[in-house]
C-alpha cells in the first residue's frame, strides 16, 4: 500500500488501514488542521523549500509484525543483513527494525519479558496499552508545537513505544533501526519511552537511506519520561543519504535526581535540523547532550541542543563536535535556560569546530539565559582547523599522508565516540572514513 500527497483523505486512509480508535484518528485530523491552517511556526533552524506534495507519507511491504527473521521477505532481510544490523542483535536486549512506513520486526530477551518490560512499535502499544500511551502520547512534544510535529502527528507511523517498570535496570541495551529505501519516502516514526522512577534504560538508534536524485524526508518526534531517581541514555548514528531532510524533535521530561543523556551522531542527510532538549523539571535532575556533525558538499548540519531548567540544583552539560568539509555547514544552534525558580543550578556548553577546507562554514548560534542569581552557564568556543605542523607532525612517524587528516578527525571526535557501545564506534569509524 502506498499513499502520495498530504491531504484530509489520505489521512483517514493511513488510520483506516492501521484500524485505529477514533481517538488516534481525531488526533491525526486536528494536527493536519494544524499543519495547513494556523501553524506555520518553525523550529529555530535554516529556512529551506520542500513540496510536501511529492512525499510518500505512507508506504508498506508488510502489515505482519514477526520476531521471526526467517518470516521477513528475503530481499528485505538480505538488506538489512548487508548493512550490519541482524549481526548487531547479539550485543542487544531487544532489536526493533522499521523499513519504510511500518515496523515489520521485533524481539526482546525473555528476562525482559519476565520483567514487565514493554519494547514494541507505537502503532502496537497503541492497541495493546491504549491507557498507558494516552497518559503520556503528546504530551511533551505538542501536536501544534512547531510546523513540523504537527506534520508528524497528523500521518505518524511505526516507531518504538517503550515502557520500563519502576526498579528495573537494563544490562543491555534496546536497539531500533530505521530504513527509507524508497523514491520520494517521507518517514515520520513516532518514539515514546517512559522509564519509570529507580529504573535505567539505554536506547539505541541507527537509520539509513539510498541514494535518490529526488528528496526524501525524515520528520520524526521522540518524548521520553524520565521518573524520579532514574537514568536514560539515548544514542543515535545516523547516516542518511544526501538527498534526505532530516527534521527531527527530540524531547525529555527529567523528574526529581532523574539523568538523561542524549548521545547524537549525524553524518548523511542534505539538511539535519536537530537539538535534543531536556526539560529538567525535577530537584537535583540532570541533563546532558554530547554530538557530533559531519557536513560536506552540499550539506548543512544545523545541529545542538536546549537544555530547559526548572528544578533547584539542575545540572545540564551540552558538548558539541562539528566538522565542515568541501564547503559544508555545520552549525551550532543551542538554547539554555535556567528559569527564576531553578536556583543553585549549573550549566556547561562547549563548542568545537573544524574547518577542514576554505570553502566550508561553522556558525555557533546559542541562547543562553540565567533568570536568577544564585545559577551560572559557561559557554565555550573554538574554531579551528588543521594545520601543517600537526600533518608534519605526524608524517615525521612515518604515517602517510592521506591518513594524517583522517586520524587528527577521528581524535577530534574521541569524546562523542568514547561515549559509544564498542560495535557502534567501530562502526562509527567506518562511516567517517567513508565520509572524509
Amino acid at each position: 500500500m502506498e499513499i502520495k500527497g498530504l491531504t484530509k483523505d489520505n489521512i483517514l486512509k493511513i488510520s483506516n488501514h492501521k484500524k485505529e480508535a477514533d481517538w488516534v484518528r481525531d488526533y491525526r485530523i486536528k494536527s493536519y488542521e494544524y499543519f495547513t491552517k494556523t501553524n506555520k511556526k518553525l523550529p529555530f533552524g535554516p529556512e529551506f523549500n520542500l513540496n510536501f506534495d511529492d512525499i510518500i507519507y505512507y508506504k508498506s511491504t508488510t502489515d505482519e509484525l514477526t520476531d521471526d527473521w526467517s518470516k521477513v521477505l528475503k530481499p528485505i532481510k538480505s538488506e538489512l543483513d548487508n548493512l550490519g544490523v541482524l549481526e548487531s542483535e547479539q550485543y542487544m536486549a531487544g532489536m526493533g527494525v522499521q523499513y519504510e512506513s511500518e515496523v515489520i520486526y521485533h524481539n526482546m530477551l525473555k528476562e525482559l519479558v519476565d520483567k514487565k518490560v514493554i519494547f514494541t512499535s507505537i502503532d502496537n502499544a497503541i492497541k495493546e496499552y491504549p491507557d498507558l500511551v494516552k497518559k503520556y502520547f503528546g504530551k511533551i512534544v505538542k501536536n501544534n508545537d512547531n510546523l513540523y510535529t504537527s506534520l508528524n502527528s497528523a500521518v505518524f507511523s511505526g516507531g518504538s513505544f517503550i515502557y520500563i517498570p519502576p526498579h528495573t535496570r537494563l544490562e543491555r541495551p534496546l536497539q531500533s533501526y530505521f530504513r527509507i529505501n524508497s523514491k520520494g519516502m517521507g518517514q515520520f516514526e513516532r518514539t515514546l519511552i517512559i522509564v519509570d522512577d529507580d529504573s535505567s534504560l539505554h536506547y539505541i538508534e541507527g537509520c539509513t537511506a539510498p541514494t535518490y536524485a529526488t528528496s526524501s524526508l525524515h520528520a520524526a518526534v521522540v518524548e521520553i519520561y524520565v521518573g524520579r531517581n532514574s537514568k536514560c541514555r539515548y544514542t543515535t548514528i545516523q547516516n542518511w543519504a544526501p538527498n534526505v531532510y532530516n527534521l527531527v524533535t527530540k524531547r525529555a521530561l527529567v523528574e526529581e535526581n532523574g539523568t538523561m543523556e542524549w548521545i547524537d551522531g549525524n553524518i548523511g542527510s542534505k539538511l539535519t535540523m536537530k537539538y535534543p532538549c531536556c526539560i529538567l523539571k525535577g530537584d537535583n535532575s540532570s541533563g546532558t547532550c554530547i554530538s557530533i556533525a559531519v557536513a560536506s558538499n552540499n550539506q548543512i548540519q544545523d545541529t545542538g541542543a536546549r537544555m530547559i531548567q526548572l528544578g533547584n540544583n539542575t545540572n545540564s552539560k551540552i558538548i558539541s563536535k562539528s566538522i565542515a568539509r568541501n564547503g559544508g555547514n555545520a552549525t551550532y544552534r543551542g538554547d539554555v535556560k535556567i528559569k527564576e525558580d531553578a536556583t543553585n543550578s549549573y550549566s556547561m556548553i562547549k563548542c568545537d569546530t573544524l574547518i577542514l577546507d576554505k570553502d566550508s562554514i561553522s556558525d555557533t548560534i546559542p541562547t543562553n539565559i540565567v533568570s536568577n542569581n544564585t545559577s551560572t552557564i559557561e559557554h565555550e568556543a573554538t574554531v579551528s582547523k588543521i594545520n601543517d605542523a600537526s600533518i608534519f607532525y605526524l608524517e615525521s612517524k612515518g604515517i602517510p599522508k592521506e591518513k594524517c587528516e583522517e586520524l587528527i578527525v577521528l581524535g577530534f571526535l574521541e569524546e562523542f565516540r568514547k561515549e559509544l557501545p564498542m560495535e557502534y564506534a567501530v562502526e562509527l569509524n567506518q562511516i567517517l572514513k567513508k565520509n572524509l
